[in-house]
């Protein structure tokens, strides 16, 4: 019986990434564009959605509409979104997002700021679900829908697909199967990109991170400086590593998080600090996966 896991990636000799430049880290930041698309009242799911917010864990049990609940989403779009496009904007750092089409749908003043940004977008879904919810007949139909989507709200089609936490079993099928993706992030195994082969059609993999990601400010961090010293001592064990055997770095953002100004202080110091090194490639998703589809075309066994 074929186990239908990989528990050994690259081993011990990973492949020499080869960044532009002979950069020692390639730094990948994601802002989550989420708001606006998370379960709801309105939108049918009989409750309002506070993951990943500061009533996060508090267990309120409101019966339909939590009313503060969809405040602590909305600060993400009215007020966190355009507070993290100034922090990048203004250094001239690109950044990808991982937007949900519906969330996008609902904010056209930030989607057309995002279409002009040069920023790219990967699909985080139509909605901000749990996909492995799912039937395959509806993932497939979500999936058609946010391409559909964000094509018309942002002009162009995404290339990447991520969606929430956890893909299903069929997500990765059915983003080969609709043909038009260079490359998924439903992964968290490694630290480099990697080929696998779907159908007997070689797809890419661009790896995303929970660990370095603004997300443990419901749980791990406290203060701005948590996030800047976690952060800082990630970049620098990569920063070193990379010397001889370079990698890549994701960074998680959530505009309802790290939008706020005492936490957004700790996202400014490591944007500084990052900017202090030579050596480094600050980088959009999608060059990642040009860059790595281009350096290191697959090579497997399609028949």
């Amino acid at each position: 019986m074929t186990y239908p896991r990989d528990l050994i990636g690259y081993g011990a000799n990973p492949p020499d990434p080869k960044w532009p430049n002979g950069a020692r880290i390639a730094i990948n930041f994601v802002m989550n564009y989420e708001e606006g698309s998370e379960p709801s009242v309105q939108d049918g799911e009989g409750f309002t959605e506070v993951a990943l917010t500061d009533a996060h864990g508090l267990g309120q049990g409101v019966d339909g509409r939590d009313l503060a609940g969809e405040g602590l989403f909305a600060y993400g779009s009215r007020v966190g979104f355009w507070r993290l496009m100034r922090l990048f904007q203004n250094r001239g750092l690109p950044m990808t997002i991982f937007g949900c089409a519906l969330a996008l749908e609902r904010n056209r003043e930030a989607a057309q700021t995002i279409r002009e940004s040069g920023f790219d977008c990967c699909c985080h879904g139509w909605r901000w679900i749990k996909h492995f919810e799912l039937s395959e007949a509806e993932e497939r139909d979500h999936i058609q829908r946010a391409i559909a989507s964000l094509k018309e709200t942002l002009g162009e089609r995404p290339l990447g697909w991520y969606c929430r936490y956890g893909p299903s079993v069929n997500t990765r099928k059915l983003v080969v199967e609709e043909g038009g993706f260079l490359y998924d992030s439903d992964a968290y195994d490694d630290e480099l990109p990697y080929w696998t082969e779907v159908d007997q059609k070689a797809h890419l993999v661009v790896p995303y991170s929970l660990t370095n990601n603004d997300t443990k400010f419901c749980g791990s961090f406290a203060t701005s400086n948590d996030y800047f010293e976690w952060h800082k001592d990630a970049f620098d064990m990569l920063y070193r590593e990379g010397a001889t055997a370079p990698k890549m770095m994701s960074v998680g953002l959530h505009m309802r998080l790290i939008g706020h100004p005492a936490r957004a202080a700790g996202l400014e110091r490591f944007l500084d600090y990052v900017m202090g090194h030579e050596d480094v490639w600050i980088t959009r998703r999608i060059d990642i996966a040009r860059h790595w589809t281009e350096t290191h075309p697959y090579s497997g066994p399609l028949a």
